[in-house]
C-alpha cells in the first residue's frame, strides 16, 4: 500500500477507491499541507442518483470527512449537450423544466452524504457559466487549445465511430464543456481536483490540460474503478433496473434488500467502499464463513441504507426483512416476487385476487377456500377475512409476504 501522507488519499487507497491519478505525489502533498477543494460532476439526466454514482459520492464524502471542501457540480448546462461516454446513441434532449426537476432530485440524493451547511460543501450548477457563453469568444478562448486529432482518439468518440453510430456535433462538444467546467471551478473556488469514474478519465485530463495551457494552473485528476460484481454483472443494476438513492424512486426496504443480496465474494470490498465501518471491523466480517457471512451482509445492508436514508429507515428496513424472511414458520432464503401497479393499490386489491396474481391460487374461488381453511397468511399472520382489501400502506416498507400453507411464499411489491 502506498505510503500517502494525507488522510484523504490514505483513506481512499486503503479502501480501494483509487484507479488512476494524474500526479499522486503532488496531490498528496497539497492535501497534507492544507485544505483542497475537489469536485464531481452529475448531469441532470434523472431525478435521482443511483448506486452506480455511489463511488464518486463516497469520494466526495471522504474528502469532506478528512477536512477538505467538496463541490457537487450539477450539469444544468452540460445536460443540454449530453455525455456520449459509454453510449451507442444520443441521449434524449431534456427541457428546461425536466432539468430543473432532476436537479432538485439530485440534491436530495446528495444531502444525506454531504454537509452543505455553512459552505462546508458546495452545490454548483454549470449552467451559471455555460448558459452565458458567447460562441465566438468561447471558441477563441477555449477551442484553440483542443485538436480534432486528440478528440477523435478519446474512447467515448472512438467507440461511437468504430460502431458506425452517429455522433452529433452537439455531443462532440461535451468534452470541451466539461474541461471548461474544471477551469471555471478553479477560477471561482480554487478547485484543484476533479474526481469521477474511470470512464471520465479522458474528460478529466482535458480539463487539466486546458487549465495548464490557458492559465498555467496545476490541477489534478483522480478516478475510481467502474465496479462489477464478482459474477461480472454491472454494479447497481438489477433485473428491475437502476438501484435509485431517493426513496420516492426506490423504497428503503428494497434498497436494504439490494445490499443484503450481495454476493459472498463482494462483501468485504463493498463494506470498505460503501460504509464507514473501521477497517479492523471489516477484516473481522470478511473472515466469516458459511452461513455466518449472512450476518456481514446484514451489516452491509444496514450501514449502506443508513447513509442513504438515515438510521431510522435502516432499522425499519432491517426489521421488515427480519419479519418477512425470518419470522413465522421457518426461514425463507429467497422468495419469488410479484409486483402490483401502485394505481391498483391506491384503489385497493382484493386479497383473493392478490393470491391469484401471486400464483398461490388458480382462481379467486380457490383463494377463498384457502382462507376459509386457515392456510392463507399475510406477513405470517392468518387471514380470516376473504373480503380484505390490500393497499400500498399495507406493504409496510415496500413489500409484504403472502403465504399459502407452510411452504409456498411470495413477496409482493408495488410497481
Amino acid at each position: 500500500m502506498r505510503g500517502f501522507r494525507s488522510d484523504f488519499l490514505r483513506v481512499l487507497a486503503e479502501r480501494g477507491f483509487i484507479h488512476q491519478c494524474t500526479d499522486p505525489e503532488a496531490l498528496d502533498g497539497a492535501a497534507a499541507e492544507g485544505r483542497i477543494t475537489g469536485y464531481v460532476g452529475f448531469d441532470c439526466t434523472a431525478d435521482s442518483l443511483h448506486v452506480g454514482n455511489l463511488l464518486s459520492i463516497m469520494m466526495l464524502r471522504w474528502l469532506q470527512r478528512t477536512g477538505h471542501r467538496p463541490i457537487a457540480l450539477v450539469g444544468g448546462g452540460t445536460t443540454k449537450v449530453g455525455d456520449p461516454s459509454g453510449k451507442d446513441e444520443s441521449r434524449r434532449l431534456l427541457s428546461e423544466e425536466e432539468i430543473a426537476r432532476n436537479r432538485a432530485g439530485i440534491l436530495r440524493s446528495l444531502e444525506k452524504f454531504l454537509d452543505f451547511g455553512g459552505g462546508e460543501a458546495l452545490l454548483v450548477d454549470n449552467a451559471e457559466w455555460l448558459d452565458r457563453l458567447l460562441y465566438i469568444p468561447f471558441l477563441r478562448e477555449v477551442g484553440r487549445h483542443f485538436t480534432i486529432n486528440r478528440m477523435l482518439a478519446f474512447e467515448s468518440v472512438r467507440q461511437r465511430l468504430e460502431r458506425e453510430q452517429p455522433l452529433t456535433f452537439l455531443e462532440f462538444n461535451y468534452m470541451v464543456m466539461q474541461a471548461y467546467d474544471f477551469l471555471e471551478l478553479s477560477r471561482r473556488f480554487d478547485c484543484r481536483l476533479q474526481m469521477g469514474g474511470s470512464d471520465q478519465w479522458g474528460n478529466i485530463v482535458c480539463g487539466i490540460e486546458l487549465a495548464r495551457r490557458a492559465e498555467g494552473r496545476q490541477l489534478f485528476g483522480l478516478t475510481c474503478p467502474l465496479l462489477t460484481t464478482a459474477s461480472g454483472a454491472k454494479m447497481g443494476k438489477t433485473a428491475q433496473g437502476a438501484v435509485w438513492l431517493n426513496e420516492d424512486r426506490l423504497p428503503p426496504f428494497e434498497y436494504w434488500q439490494f445490499w443484503r443480496n450481495t454476493e459472498d465474494a463482494d462483501v468485504g470490498r463493498f463494506l470498505r467502499l460503501f460504509t464507514e465501518l473501521p477497517l479492523e471491523e471489516i477484516a473481522r466480517l470478511e473472515r466469516l464463513q458459511g452461513a455466518e457471512i449472512n450476518e456481514a451482509k446484514k451489516i452491509l445492508a444496514f450501514e449502506a441504507t443508513r447513509l442513504a436514508h438515515g438510521e431510522e429507515a435502516a432499522r425499519k428496513a432491517a426489521d421488515a426483512a427480519r419479519r418477512l424472511f425470518e419470522g413465522g414458520e421457518g426461514s425463507v432464503a429467497a422468495l419469488p416476487e410479484v409486483t402490483v401497479p401502485r394505481t391498483r393499490l391506491a384503489e385497493g386489491v382484493p386479497v383473493v385476487e392478490l393470491f391469484t396474481l401471486a400464483g398461490l391460487a388458480k382462481s379467486r374461488g380457490e383463494a377463498r377456500r384457502l382462507i376459509r381453511g386457515g392456510g392463507a397468511r399475510l406477513d405470517d399472520r392468518r387471514i380470516t377475512d376473504e373480503h380484505l382489501m390490500i393497499r400500498e400502506a399495507d406493504l409496510g416498507d415496500g413489500a409484504l409476504k403472502l403465504s399459502a400453507g407452510r411452504k409456498r411464499h411470495v413477496l409482493v411489491r408495488a410497481a
